[in-house]
């Protein structure tokens, strides 16, 4: 069994993931949704969920890195406070997506 490889082609592997060879995009960037729209509303939950979920992963690094600065009580609020917010948000994922299955289901 004869196995060849073929050299890497970066050019191209960017052009499969949507983007140019420098980083940037192939596409510019959707329009920006109108303040106070339920995509900007979903857009900054997702993203305090995510902020809370990296601010407790790096107080959990720090408590075990001994770092004297961060104790162990703030750093089991901020890991209840994310673990918290992700339940939140799966369940609001959950509601949609039965929600849009109900909308689906419906006879017209």
């Amino acid at each position: 069994m004869d196995i060849r490889l073929k050299p890497f082609d970066f050019a191209q592997a960017a052009a499969r993931a949507g983007l140019r060879p420098d980083g940037s995009p192939l596409r510019p960037p959707a329009a920006v949704a109108p303040e106070g729209s339920f995509r900007t509303a979903m857009t900054q939950a997702l993203d305090s969920v995510n902020r809370q979920q990296l601010e407790a992963g790096r107080m959990q690094r720090e408590v075990q890195l001994d770092n004297p600065t961060v104790s162990l009580e703030e750093t089991m609020v901020a890991m209840t406070r994310a673990n918290l917010g992700f339940s939140a948000t799966v369940q609001v994922r959950n509601r949609l997506v039965q929600a849009y299955t109900d909308i689906m289901n419906m006879q017209v």
